[in-house]
């Protein structure tokens, strides 16, 4: 569908601002790839070839039994034995001496002598999950090495499967919340702007309660009496969020209600809502959406200081905050910090530099050459 001639315009001054069109390549680049987390950080294969056939570990639940194990629990692919049973063709000798007739198996296509089916495992860059206990055999956390390229947590988690995951856990939940949160502000803001009077005045000191209310200990009360989830903390996230736009936007609407194009749709009997949404509201975009780096930076602060006080989501989420705490209780391991910082920095550099070019191309008072 091809844009509309103003939208075009917009496309251009957005291009044209080049710290804003790179951002967003790049934004797009690790968002997408983060997106495919599972195929980057997995203690699961992607592929294993057992036996001329073919399974997916990543997608599906497979017993040891199904590679000629004992036990009818998923298989754990990092194990010696697993290895040794895909690898042979299900032997009985893995049980014996794994590695060694995993070795023969793979050079001579034999073990003991006779011929077996040999199979292989396709693994994903990153050998981990972001729950992964790894077996380091040293203290931890342990700094980066070939295995562990930004080191192990405290946990003797892997440092950078945590980040891959906390990040598209991050972006997902910002971008939930400040999509349902600038909607509910946006139609409240209009609706004071456009009408005012006494819903203008009601609203207006809802609102004042509404911001006066401590949310932070509201999500820690509903925390305590329904438990940790992500989506309730998207609910309540939300609830004490939408006050952050309706003031730019019933201002707007105040200014552009008595406007001469406002009234001559008025007087040609548009419906209110066509006025408010169709013509007022893109006047009010450019102070809308110089909110919304404000928003967004906002929500991923409190997603990560909730986490950082430890009410935020379940221990056993990926947590860009749970990672800055972890720096802060061993001040000894730099990595962690090193690495909390750079990703909060570059997430939300990339976010501001963005939207901070979304705003300037819907400013018709800005012109990129």
């Amino acid at each position: 569908m091809a844009l509309s001639p103003l939208n075009q315009r917009r496309w251009r001054n957005f291009r044209a601002n080049g710290r804003a069109f790179w951002s967003l390549i790049l934004f797009c680049v690790l968002f997408g790839l983060s997106l495919f987390a599972e195929f980057l950080a997995n203690d699961k294969p992607i592929l294993v070839s057992y036996r001329g056939e073919f399974y997916t570990p990543v997608f599906n639940f497979y017993p040891e039994t199904a590679f000629g194990g004992d036990f009818k629990t998923e298989a754990i692919y990092r194990d010696v034995e697993v290895k040794c049973l895909i690898a042979t063709g299900g032997s009985e000798f893995c049980w014996d001496d794994p590695e060694g007739y995993m070795e023969e198996a793979r050079t001579n296509g034999t073990v003991e002598g006779e011929p077996v089916e040999t199979g292989w495992m396709l693994w994903p860059p990153i050998p981990y999950n972001y729950d992964t206990p790894n077996d380091i055999g040293r203290a931890a956390p342990s700094p980066p090495d070939s295995d562990h390229w930004l080191g192990t947590d405290d946990t003797t988690r892997d440092v950078l499967a945590r980040v891959i995951y906390g990040f598209r856990l991050s972006i997902i939940f910002t971008l939930i919340v400040t999509t349902c949160a600038s909607i509910i502000g946006i139609i409240a803001g209009a609706l004071q702007g456009f009408f005012g009077g006494w819903l203008d005045l009601i609203f207006q000191r809802v609102i004042e309660i509404w911001g006066a209310t401590p949310s932070l200990y509201i999500i820690i009360i509903m925390f305590a009496i329904l438990g940790r989830s992500f989506w309730l903390l998207v609910l309540l996230t939300v609830l004490f969020s939408w006050t952050s736009l309706v003031g730019v936007v019933r201002a707007e609407f105040l200014r552009a209600r008595n406007l001469e194009y406002v009234r001559a749709a008025k007087a040609l009997g548009v419906s209110n809502w066509t006025i408010m949404f169709r013509h007022m509201l893109p006047n009010a975009m450019v102070a809308t959406l110089t909110m919304m780096p404000f928003i967004i930076t906002g929500t991923i602060s409190t997603l990560a200081g909730l986490d950082f006080l430890g009410f935020g989501l379940p221990s056993s989420a990926p947590s860009l905050g749970e990672l800055t705490l972890q720096a802060k209780q061993n001040l000894h391991a730099p990595w962690l910090g090193f690495t909390a910082f750079f990703t909060f920095a570059i997430m939300l550099s990339l976010l501001v530099f963005i939207f901070e070019g979304i705003r300037d191309a819907f400013d018709p008072r800005k012109t990129f050459k």
